[in-house]
C-alpha cells in the first residue's frame, strides 16, 4: 500500500510529460525513497481500452546510492485515456484500480504489482498510479487465447484473490465497492440492452451464426443472474483474462493486472468468465472441470471452508455470463479508438463465450 504522507505536485495529471525527474523523485519519496532523479523517459505499453500505461525508464543521479535506497530501475505508470466526456462514463473504474492498489491488495493473495505512488480527482476523471514494471513478464494475448499451463496459473492465482476475503462483511462496509442490489441490476440490463445494438452493428456481419440471437436474450435476464446466490461472496476482478495477466516467460508464474472493474460478488464469475473467453472451446471443454478443481483446491488452502466441489462448478457456469456482458460494455464504451487488433480481441471473446453459454446452460441454475 502507497503511503499518503506526502506527494508531489500537481498529484495527478493525464499527460506523460508530466513524468519529471523531480515530480517522481517526490513520488518516490511518499515512499520513503529519498534519491536525486537526471531524467526519465516514457514510453507508451500495453492495449489498454480505458487507461494509457507508459514504462517509465529511470536515470538516477547516484545509481548505486538509488540501488541501495531500494529505488526501482523502472515503473510502469497509468493514468486516464480517453477525452474528459468519456471518462466520466468510467470514472467509477479508475476509482476501483485506485482503491483496489490502496485499500485492498495488501488484504488478499493474488500476484499483482506494487504499487508505489497512487493519487485520485476527486471526480475520478484524473489519476496516476507507479507500479513495478513487471518485465520480463509479459502479457497474455486474448486472441490466441491460453495454453493448458497458463489456465492452471492463472486459476490458482485467481483463487488468492478470492480466498482470503471469502464472504468477508467488512468488504460490505466499503464505500466504493459496490455490491449489485435490484435497483443497480435493473439498470445493468438497461444499459446491457441499449449497447447491444451498437455492438452488433459493430460486429454483426463477422460475429458466428446464432451469437448475435443469443446476445439479445440476454438483458432480461441479467438482473436476476447479478443476484442470484447472493450467500457467496468475495473481491472479484471482474475482467480477468491473457490481456489483464502477465506470465513470466518460464511458466513460473503470473500477475494480474487493471483493475477497473473491481467489485463484490460471486466468485464464480471470474473463473467463469476467465475461462469461457480466454480459452479456445475444444481445450475449455476438455479442460474445465479438473481446472476449477484446481481453482477449488487453492480456495480451500486459503481458508475457505463449507464450499464443495459441485457448488464450486455450479458457480463457475454461472459465471460465463460475465463473458459477452463485459465483452458488449467493454467494445461500445472502450475509451480508445477501435482498431482491427481490438475488434479481433472482442470478436474473439464473444465467440467464445457465446460457445460456454450454449454448452453450460448457465441461465438454468437461476
Amino acid at each position: 500500500m502507497t503511503s499518503q504522507t506526502a506527494s508531489p505536485s500537481p498529484a495527478y495529471f493525464d499527460d506523460p510529460s508530466g513524468f519529471t525527474p523531480s515530480w517522481l523523485a517526490a513520488a518516490l519519496a511518499t515512499c520513503g525513497i529519498d534519491v536525486e532523479i537526471d531524467a526519465v523517459a516514457a514510453v507508451r505499453v500495453g492495449t489498454g481500452q480505458i487507461g494509457a500505461s507508459y514504462r517509465l525508464t529511470i536515470d538516477y543521479a547516484d545509481s548505486a546510492a538509488a540501488s541501495a535506497a531500494g529505488a526501482p530501475e523502472s515503473l510502469v505508470a497509468k493514468m486516464a485515456g480517453g477525452d474528459p466526456e468519456s471518462r466520466t462514463l468510467v470514472a467509477d473504474g479508475f476509482r476501483n484500480e485506485f482503491g483496489f492498489y490502496t485499500e485492498i491488495a495488501s488484504t488478499v493473495a493474488v500476484n499483482t504489482p506494487r504499487c508505489w505512488y497512487a493519487a485520485i480527482a476527486d471526480d475520478n476523471i484524473e489519476f496516476v498510479l507507479l507500479m513495478d514494471d513487471l518485465a520480463p513478464a509479459e502479457p497474455g494475448v486474448q486472441v490466441n487465447g491460453c495454453s493448458r499451463p497458463e489456465c492452471e496459473l492463472a486459476v490458482v492465482n485467481l483463487a488468492g484473490l478470492h480466498g482470503p476475503r471469502w464472504n468477508d462483511p467488512a468488504l460490505l462496509t466499503i464505500d466504493w465497492m459496490r455490491r449489485a442490489d435490484r435497483d443497480s441490476a435493473e439498470f445493468f440490463s438497461q444499459v446491457l440492452a441499449g449497447a447491444i445494438p451498437t455492438f452488433v452493428e459493430r460486429f454483426g456481419e463477422r460475429m458466428a451464426p446464432g451469437d448475435a440471437d443469443l446476445i439479445a436474450t440476454i438483458p432480461s435476464r441479467i438482473a436476476d443472474w447479478q443476484l442470484t446466490r447472493p450467500e457467496r461472496f468475495s473481491v472479484t476482478h471482474g475482467d480477468y483474462r491473457p490481456d489483464n495477466l502477465m506470465f513470466m516467460p518460464d511458466g513460473s508464474s503470473v500477475s494480474t493486472v487493471d483493475w477497473q472493474t473491481l467489485g463484490i460478488g460471486l466468485p464464480g464469475r471470474d473463473i467463469g468468465y476467465f475461462l469461457a473467453t480466454s480459452v479456445e472451446p475444444e481445450i475449455r471443454r476438455t479442460s474445465e472441470r479438473e481446472l476449477v478443481a484446481r481453482y477449488h483446491e487453492a480456495l480451500l488452502s486459503h481458508g475457505v471452508v463449507g464450499h464443495s466441489f459441485d457448488e464450486c462448478f455450479e458457480d463457475y457456469r454461472l459465471g460465463v455470463v460475465q463473458g459477452p456482458l463485459i465483452t458488449i460494455l467493454g467494445a461500445v464504451y472502450a475509451t480508445a479508438e477501435p482498431t482491427p487488433a481490438s475488434d479481433a480481441m472482442f470478436l474473439a471473446m464473444i465467440t467464445r463465450s457465446c460457445t460456454a453459454i450454449r454448452d453450460l446452460d448457465p441461465f438454468s441454475l437461476l
